[in-house]
């Protein structure tokens, strides 16, 4: 099913956030397959890089560009970059987070700081910088990779999941303000737990070990199940606009 080619995406531009790796690089190879041109935006170099050229591999066409979203120039400038090599932006994917997770008995105050950084505020600063674009063509789609923690908060992952529900309240004013008076779409994809690199932010050894132990023999989504989501909600038509997706592993209890 990843590899299956998606209608309705050839000729336009994505611009990709967190693209290095994951969901990122999962959805810059669905939507490529599909016609899309994708701008690949993310702080690792090399791997960027490597997913240009996973990218190109399958006859797409890709922009790397590094950067870090935490920082609103940086988010500005590569809009710029994009709007300059490909004409436009058709499709914004923020899919760029953190989960640190953690006890608020810890007080680990300096990753709460980082995820409102990248969670919230780097989704603001993606969003800010297509928006002008946007609203001057009346078209556009907004994808905020979000998470079923924006649903409920669980023990360890309570600032994380104020993140999410942040991203999803966003998704809903969006569409509220841009759908049906300037033709600007959203979707809130939120998948439950992903075989990512996301689990090895989490700083204490001994918690990485538990959830290690907790999904031991169960099956989690993959990053193509997340991608195949997101090719499904910016491939329909333009009078359909997908708002949300939860997506959970079948094993998932919660």
């Amino acid at each position: 099913m990843a590899t299956e080619r998606v209608e309705g995406l050839a000729g336009r531009i994505a611009l990709i956030t967190g693209a290095s790796s994951g969901i990122g690089r999962a959805t810059a190879l669905k939507l490529a397959r599909g016609g899309a041109a994708v701008a690949l935006v993310a702080r690792r170099k090399d791997r960027l890089r490597e997913v240009r050229e996973d990218v190109e591999k399958v006859g797409g066409q890709a922009l790397a560009i590094p950067a870090d979203v935490t920082r609103r120039q940086e988010v500005e400038e590569a809009v710029e970059r994009t709007l300059e090599s490909y004409g436009g932006v058709d499709i914004l994917v923020n899919n760029a987070g953190i989960m640190p997770l953690s006890s608020l008995a810890e007080l680990r105050v300096e990753d709460w700081e980082a995820m409102v950084d990248l969670n919230i505020k780097g989704v603001l600063y993606g969003i800010a910088a297509v928006l002008p674009h946007m609203l001057a063509r009346k078209q556009g789609h907004i994808v905020n990779v979000g998470s079923v923690a924006g649903r409920r908060p669980f023990k360890t992952g309570v600032v994380y999941s104020a993140t999410k529900y942040a991203v999803r309240a966003l998704s809903a004013g969006i569409h509220l303000e841009l759908s049906a008076t300037e033709g600007i779409r959203v979707t809130d994809i939120e998948p439950g737990v992903v075989d990512t690199e996301l689990s090895s932010h989490i700083p204490a050894p001994e918690a990485r070990e538990t959830f290690a132990q907790r999904w031991e023999g169960r099956r989690m989504l993959t990053s193509q199940d997340v991608a195949q989501a997101i090719a499904y909600a910016v491939s329909a038509p333009d009078r359909v606009n997908v708002n949300e997706i939860l997506l959970r592993p079948t094993d998932q209890p919660t």
